[in-house]
């Protein structure tokens, strides 16, 4: 049983590379992708600095080192519309200057090349309300601020709406589903943005479809169900055309359930991020640690690591479906438990390679925005 389910580890594995894509080779991929969105601009507002700028003014490089860490998030308003032109102040443990940027036309900042330390972070817009965050930075740690809602403070404020959650969530699927492993395998659930907006429910499913129907993934089940049907697993299944037509049935099965709920239903259900998101940066321990982690920690759509319930549940509920159709002299709860722990493994080794081996290979990869 042991060796059968090994074996079963390093096909799902297999698996999760072709169809899942693991890396998520050229950093002008996204930017070739159209003009960037529209977002909802606050009345004069200044035009957001080039980093560059930012540098001038606070008067500091941002030198990177060993260490350096990095503070990002999100500004909307009520509705969810991110806002361009907020002003957002960082105040640091040692530094008596505060710096200062302005928020993009994806509503995102940043601040790199951060000691570590107590911060607090105030984004402020005129005629809004002010937002103020207070938290400790650890060294190399890249932290997101929870997401800056600004409301009206009062008076008559007008602002023009030019963007929405809906149209970028849209622009990611478009982003995903350009990218693909030697423009051929497709690499959808990869992200080289560190501070890439969620996706909504719709382009979750909208994403989730799109994998499963794509050439390669067919392939690649059909692969899967050779391998078992040249080591015999499911015997009951047997020999022949017949054999191998159940095998791949149930390869088929597998995928498709396993794909629904972790990648699209959970994900909608407990609001999580279905994709993995490429550090890049660190030692190389700290980097493969990271990469394990996220077959069981993830990232909320409000951009918070929480547990990964969606890919442990989604496995497990796909290993209790797979009663439906295996062989009844394998059934049972440790088809259930050996196929759960198959597919968080496969996760697991397949996250390694996405930030190890892929990004380079991967067509339309963008420029990671990690620190």
């Amino acid at each position: 049983m042991f060796s059968e389910g090994f074996y079963r580890l390093l096909i799902a594995a297999l698996l999760s590379v072709l169809t899942f894509s693991f890396a998520n080779g050229t950093a002008e991929g996204q930017e070739s992708l159209g003009p960037a969105l529209p977002s909802r601009s606050l009345p004069n507002a200044p035009e957001a600095p080039t980093p560059s700028v930012e540098l001038a003014q606070s008067g500091k490089a941002d030198k990177s080192a060993t260490g350096a860490g990095q503070i990002s998030g999100t500004v909307v308003d009520p509705t969810g519309d991110v806002l361009l032109g907020a002003r957002i102040t960082l105040n640091g443990p040692s530094d008596p200057d505060a710096r200062t940027t302005i928020s993009g036309n994806d509503g995102q900042f940043s601040f790199s090349g951060l000691p570590a330390g107590a911060y607090r972070i105030t984004v402020t817009g005129p005629g809004m309300t002010t937002f103020t965050s207070q938290f400790s930075l650890h060294a190399g740690e890249a932290h997101i601020v929870p997401t800056a809602t600004l409301t009206i403070s009062g008076g008559a404020t007008s602002v023009t709406v030019n963007g929405s959650k809906e149209a970028l969530a849209e622009e990611q699927v478009h982003i995903a589903e350009q990218q693909r492993i030697g423009k051929v395998i497709p690499n959808f659930y990869s992200s080289y943005d560190w501070n890439a907006p969620p996706m909504q429910a719709k382009q979750k499913f909208k994403l989730s479809v799109r994998s499963l129907i794509d050439p390669v993934s067919f392939l690649t089940v059909a692969a899967i169900a050779g391998a078992e049907q040249n080591r015999n697993i499911f015997p009951a299944y047997g020999s022949g055309i017949e054999g191998y037509g159940k095998r791949y049935g149930a390869a088929l099965a597998n995928h498709v359930t396993s794909n629904l709920f972790a990648k699209a239903i959970y994900p909608s259900i407990f609001h999580q991020d279905p994709r993995y998101f490429y550090k890049g940066t660190g030692s190389g321990a700290s980097r493969a640690f990271y990469a394990m982690s996220c077959a069981f920690v993830t990232r909320s759509d409000s951009g918070v690591r929480v547990p990964n319930y969606s890919h442990i549940l989604g496995g497990f509920t796909a290993a209790s479906i797979s009663n439906l159709y295996y062989p009844e002299s394998d059934r049972g709860a440790s088809l259930v438990l050996v196929n759960g722990l198959v597919d968080i493994g496969a996760d697991a080794a397949g996250n390694l390679i996405r930030e190890f081996l892929l990004k380079g290979i991967t067509s339309h990869a963008t420029r990671s925005k990690h620190p």
